[in-house]
């Protein structure tokens, strides 16, 4: 595994490891729990008759208000005691401000964090314009790679610290699709670095397996 420190113990060492090493969440009996039974990749692939960034724009926004809505069903159990730092794996995840300071802080700030950078972004009508003819700004692409980057760090963590408490609400399906068509619109226009995203390779086989290891984009 590339991300090392999160591996199990397999060795017996007279301490348990923290159950969140178990990853319950790669158990058969979860990943099957789906809310949709059809291909995502057709859902994310640009219809030919749309503008890429109109595509892109409408989908970021789509996950970001669907991550947000997931986020808030276990958000009573994410606080500054439980979560301490934004973690998933063997991943701790620092805010940097705009002026590019380094802020360590707990989950939930983090998260408060992104959800109202997104909301501000997905809202400015300067950057993800609705009026007809309006155009993109040169800094669209790097925004939504901004964005989504952010919004893989709280699925993440979603997985890694409240998958319990998303099984005890029986939201592990909503989650699981969630996951999968977010991860399958990332890879199909290149939106987040695979180094990023490779702490949760493991599930992301397992819920949309990649057809292979080229580039979507470039292959066509």
């Amino acid at each position: 595994q590339e991300w090392g420190g999160g591996k199990s113990k397999t060795k017996p060492n007279g301490k348990k490891p923290p159950t969140e090493e178990k990853k319950q969440y790669l158990e058969l009996e979860y990943t099957k729990i789906r809310v949709v039974d059809f291909d995502l990749k057709e859902l994310v692939v640009l219809p030919r008759e749309i503008d890429l960034n109109e595509w892109l724009a409408s989908n970021t926004t789509t996950f970001f208000n669907l991550i947000n809505l997931q986020y808030s069903t276990i958000s009573e159990f994410c606080t500054g005691d439980t979560c301490q730092a934004m973690t998933a794996c063997n991943t701790i995840y620092y805010w940097y401000d705009e002026r590019g300071k380094k802020t360590k802080c707990t989950a939930p700030q983090y998260v408060d964090f992104v959800m109202s950078l997104c909301q501000k972004l997905v809202t400015d009508e300067e950057i993800f314009p609705t009026k007809y003819g309006k155009e993109f700004p040169n800094s669209f692409e790097s925004l939504v790679k901004k964005i989504c980057r952010y919004l893989f760090h709280v699925l993440a963590h979603l997985y890694w610290a409240h998958f319990k408490e998303t099984v005890a609400l029986d939201l592990q399906g909503h989650l699981n699709t969630l996951y999968a068509h977010f991860i399958v619109f990332v890879r199909e226009f290149n939106l987040v670095d695979p180094k990023e995203t490779c702490i949760m390779d493991d599930l992301s086989e397992i819920l949309s397996p990649s057809p292979s290891s080229q580039n979507h984009v470039t292959e066509r």
